[in-house]
């Protein structure tokens, strides 16, 4: 006999409201038929949870419906999914041309680390047109770019690149992290593949490292495969928690945007500060195609300038205890972080230069708390 039966009998006619967890590593079967049908996809089914468990195939299900996708799957983080990513579309001797704006990690991966395996990646403006026309005239298979930029929020044009990348007979991947699809959906506007860090927004409560790949076309088995191969695969503690703030996302986006850009003009007028930069104001180099590209809000992420540089940076963080310091994102409250010393740490100083990091640079992560809340600390900070 089950020796689950009698739990499962004592359930009843009901069913639990919150989503069960499945932590087991590994699944029983019946038989050696079970698991060939298992394997050979002719029947639903887990075997390991390095290839597939209950959580991430339901929270990837969920995703791909928000996303506008036909699949999805889940991954250790979002770099583990741009990894995974790379690994599945892109070969020895092929090229990646790639936004010179990106997370310091993911220049890292471009730069430092695909060369290892014969993949090199040509670093262009992604607002020049012409110039990322011209960076695909190569071997290039895959065009990669961020939604908005990390840190300084510049706006890729979507429909735009998507529609050079493919005539150039390329992938067009997008990371979404920043926008989330509660703002954008990047495959709706041509992109193959979507990217999500879900640790951050999605997940929205710091709890969780998880990463996601989606798109329409027919990479799944090939992502899936590289992600287990790799060692990509998800946590299904992970996975439970992230389908918990998944249920919240649309409520805490569009308030956090409606609070960044209320303080993004609230610091405009403020004497400490020397520059804000918000794709929502109009000063933004991209405000108006951020109003075309973005809808319901134009994100919960702002940057300010401080003149003091690191210093006055420090004075900030050691005045408004109440902005965290806390170099990540997608917080439900407000945390900060210096863009100099954390996400681009590694970038070579010419480069920060170039892109306007500065060592006076704050990112702010906008939470859903009370404004006057969060104007109160920054205040604080400032004085």
């Amino acid at each position: 006999m089950d020796e689950r039966q009698p739990f499962l009998a004592a359930l009843g006619p009901s069913t639990p409201l919150t989503p069960p967890l499945y932590p087991s590593a590994v699944y029983a079967l019946p038989d050696l038929d079970a698991l060939d049908r298992i394997l050979d996809a002719k029947e639903a089914g887990f075997i390991y949870a390095r290839d597939a468990h209950p959580n991430a195939k339901r929270l990837a299900m969920r995703l791909a419906e928000v996303e506008g996708a036909r699949w999805a799957i889940m991954t250790s983080s979002g770099m583990a999914a741009i990894s995974a990513l790379v690994l599945a579309s892109v070969g020895q001797g092929q090229c990646i041309v790639a936004s010179h704006r990106l997370y310091g990690r993911t220049t890292q991966l471009f730069q430092q680390e695909l060369p290892r395996l014969g993949v090199q990646t040509t670093f262009v403006d992604i607002s020049d047109l012409d110039k990322v026309k011209e960076a695909l005239q190569t071997s290039a298979h895959l065009l990669f770019v961020e939604t908005m930029s990390n840190p300084l929020l510049r706006i890729a044009d979507l429909p735009a690149l998507a529609q050079l990348a493919h005539e150039a007979g390329c992938f067009f991947a997008v990371d979404n992290t920043f926008a989330t699809p509660v703002l954008v959906r990047p495959l709706e506007w041509g992109a193959d593949f979507v990217v999500e860090s879900v640790t951050k927004l999605i997940g929205g409560h710091s709890d969780v490292t998880l990463g996601l790949v989606g798109g329409n076309n027919d990479m799944q088995a090939e992502l899936s495969q590289v992600s287990s191969i790799w060692g990509f695969s998800s946590s299904p503690f992970d996975c439970w928690l992230a389908e918990r703030g998944l249920d919240t996302l649309p409520l805490r986006v569009k308030t956090a945007c409606a609070n960044a850009a209320a303080l993004a003009d609230w610091l405009s007028h403020h004497p400490a500060v020397t520059r804000v930069i918000y794709p929502g104001r109009p000063d933004h180099p991209d405000h108006e195609l951020a109003g075309r590209v973005l809808h319901g809000g134009f994100g919960n992420m702002l940057c300010f300038d401080l003149a003091g540089g690191r210093a006055a940076v420090n004075r900030f963080l050691h005045q408004a205890p109440g902005i965290p310091f806390s170099p990540s994102l997608g917080h439900t409250t407000t945390t900060c972080s210096h863009p100099a010393t954390t996400s681009h740490r590694y970038v070579a100083p010419d480069e920060k230069e170039r892109q306007g990091i500065t060592d006076g640079l704050v990112r702010l992560s906008v939470g859903i708390e009370d404004l006057s809340q969060i104007q109160g600390e920054l205040a604080k900070g400032l004085a």
